[in-house]
């Protein structure tokens, strides 16, 4: 079904300008980057986490998802809900929700990730559509679909999958 990996962008791809990335760069399957950029999520006034050694996850088509390390994390405001997903590259997905909120889960960790991802081992990544996700001040916007969830800030270029028209990718 993948017809893209990394190697060449699409015709359709927007061409990324001085200091942007284009999401058809990243490569299939998807890279462990690490981050030393602000990295900051909340909801409302209350922060849930802050952090300058966040790993982004970079994969083609799609905007990257900034994982944040657990030593950065204030649990005491999340808690773990039922359900799961499961990712070919990273395994079996946990959520989590707000302590305060359990209907909804804001985010999710591998407890027990495959190989190649271990160094994401329990380290959490959050719906920016469902939190206040902010990168070095800018606030991120989140990828289209529901279910995704990339980090939109304005140096990512696209178009990625979950926007209208991109089922085929």
């Amino acid at each position: 079904m993948w017809h893209y990996t990394g190697q060449q962008r699409p015709d359709f791809a927007i061409e990324p300008g001085e200091q942007q990335e284009s999401v058809w760069d990243y490569p299939r399957p998807p890279a462990i980057v690490d981050c030393d950029q602000h990295v900051r999520v909340s909801a409302g006034d209350t922060l849930i986490a802050e952090t300058r050694r966040a790993k982004r996850v970079c994969e083609t088509a799609s905007p990257p998802t900034f994982y944040l390390p657990p030593q950065d994390i204030l649990f005491d405001k999340l808690v773990t809900v039922p359900g799961s997903s499961y990712c070919e590259w990273k395994g079996e997905a946990r959520y989590w929700a707000l302590a305060d909120n359990p209907a909804e889960p804001v985010g999710w960790s591998y407890p027990d990730p495959k190989a190649a991802f271990t160094a994401l081992r329990d380290w959490l990544c959050f719906y920016p559509g469902r939190l206040e996700c902010q990168v070095d001040g800018e606030r991120v916007r989140p990828q289209e679909g529901g279910f995704y969830g990339g980090w939109v800030t304005d140096n990512i270029v696209g178009p990625w999958k979950g926007s209208p028209g991109s089922g085929h990718w």
